[in-house]
């Protein structure tokens, strides 16, 4: 299965940043936070990398496409929060449901690990929800190593 990286069309970023803002909300739902403060918060972050609704500098958002042309998941990359150039980060990756599990996640992360190198990246890192045992699995698998965990305990 041959898959590509196309940066998302610009007229196609209010539905993407729609779509991004409610998944990254239901994520930290299931962390422990209100739907209003997920929301809030899911929306800040958007807001912070994409100001006028296109992406800062340095950032970028594909759609994943399979082997039929057919978008099926989507990528956003760029420069990490530090200072350091070149240090960049997996802002966001999501592959439709339905077609989890043949390949596509893969092929877009080493995909984008190759987009990141041609433009300076000397690391790219990433955030894993503890909840995603499979996107971590698939991480380790790529080679990603383990840099911190945070950890809570519900007291109720």
């Amino acid at each position: 299965m041959s898959t590509t990286l196309r940066p998302l069309d610009a007229r196609h970023f209010p539905a993407w940043l729609e779509r991004s803002r409610d998944e990254y909300a239901k994520d930290l739902v299931a962390l422990g936070q209100t739907s209003e403060d997920a929301l809030r918060n899911a929306g800040e972050t958007l807001a912070r990398y994409f100001p006028s609704g296109a992406p800062t500098p340095g950032h970028v958002v594909f759609d994943v496409v399979d082997d039929a042309g057919v978008a099926v998941g989507y990528l956003w990359i760029g420069p990490d929060a530090s200072d350091d150039a070149g240090a960049w980060w997996v802002w966001d990756i999501a592959i439709d449901a339905d077609r989890r599990g043949r390949g596509l996640g893969r092929a877009a992360m080493l995909l984008g690990e190759e987009y990141a190198r041609g433009q300076g990246a000397q690391t790219l890192g990433l955030n894993v929800f503890g909840f995603n045992p499979g996107a971590r699995g698939l991480y380790e698998s790529l080679g990603y190593e383990t840099t911190s965990v945070k950890m809570r305990k519900r007291l109720g």
